[in-house]
């Protein structure tokens, strides 16, 4: 195992059982997260979120740190840091979407940085509306922060079908469209004639929004003003993540202008990777950040390379056929 782990490139979280060990690894980059937890003296669990943990009754300790190796035996708990990379890249994607609302990465609750990148969303794009409406679930945060900071009523005139999938990762387009029209709800009495902000968590292929859009005009909603809390996603996921290929992405290759007449909205407003960056930054830190340092931060804990390509934490293309990674790693590790 010691001696595969420099030939890795990418992201990974594993998690093995051999030879009555426990063993958990993270990526060098720590892309995506792990945790330990434990419950009373002699149970140690290992889980991709903090909020597993609290459904079992356990407590987390811990997450595993980018490059580290834990085994867990009749001995308890032992840890090797393998490989120390001076950039950190967790994927900012666990917090505009993927990870559970309840979990905390890196000391910060998921749900307070969603909220977050609400409250930034109506500071660089505000709007003169009705109300504030999430995309559910994921988006509710987002769309609360949004509502506090603009003084516009928040309200939930969008119904999610409990037994719906995440329709972004379907295999082919017929199953996503089939899933976008069992999937949302509405709410007539509370959005017929109003100025409604949308607020949604990332516009990916555009087909769930635009669907929508259309869904809320029949129902007569006079203004839909579509705020998104990511930045524009111009560019495929090379680490694990179902986001497609380039000409497939909304965002590429248009304007946000012609972006906002695909879909069929009033206007459009992306959250900034400034933005982004200085929502992430407090949730944990009182300091405010200015633009650059806000883009900083970003640079320097997280991979954003979905929306702009110098956030990868390294060129994927490259790396394809590149040499294995020359860690800095244990000597008995070479």
């Amino acid at each position: 195992m010691l001696a595969t782990f420099p030939r890795l490139r990418g992201s990974y979280s594993l998690v093995m059982l051999a030879e009555g060990r426990l063993y958990a690894m993270r990526d060098p980059w720590g892309m995506r997260p792990l945790s330990i937890g434990r419950i009373g003296e002699h149970v140690w669990i290992v889980a991709s979120e903090s909020c597993a943990f609290d459904r079992i009754g356990a407590t987390c300790l811990r997450e595993v740190a980018p490059g580290e190796l834990i085994t867990i035996d009749d001995n308890g708990l032992r840890t090797e840091r393998l490989v120390r990379i001076p950039r950190q890249a967790l994927c900012v994607f666990e917090y505009i979407y993927f990870s559970d609302a309840t979990s905390q990465l890196d000391g910060r609750f998921v749900y307070n940085v969603r909220e977050a990148l609400g409250r930034e969303l109506a500071l660089e794009h505000p709007v003169a509306a009705d109300m504030v409406i999430p995309v559910p679930d994921s988006s509710i945060p987002a769309a609360l922060g949004y509502a506090q900071t603009s003084g516009i009523p928040f309200g939930q005139a969008i119904i999610k079908n409990r037994y719906s999938d995440r329709t972004f990762i379907k295999p082919d387009q017929r199953l996503r469209t089939l899933e976008i029209d069992l999937k949302f709800n509405m709410v007539r009495p509370k959005i017929e004639g109003k100025r409604l902000i949308v607020v949604d968590d990332s516009i990916v292929r555009g087909n769930t929004m635009k669907r929508l859009v259309a869904a809320l005009r029949h129902q007569g909603v006079k203004e839909i003003h579509l705020r998104s809390s990511s930045p524009p996603l111009r560019h495929p996921c090379y680490f694990g993540i179902d986001i497609p290929q380039r000409d497939e992405l909304v965002a590429a290759g248009r304007t946000v202008q012609q972006v906002a007449d695909y879909i069929g909205v009033d206007s459009l407003g992306y959250l900034s990777l400034p933005g982004l960056g200085r929502a992430i930054h407090s949730a944990s830190h009182d300091t405010e950040l200015d633009d650059a340092a806000a883009q900083a931060f970003l640079h320097s804990e997280f991979c954003y390379g979905c929306m702009e390509t110098q956030g990868w934490p390294f060129d994927p293309e490259r790396a394809r056929t590149a040499r294995p990674v020359e860690f800095f790693m244990p000597q008995r590790a070479r």
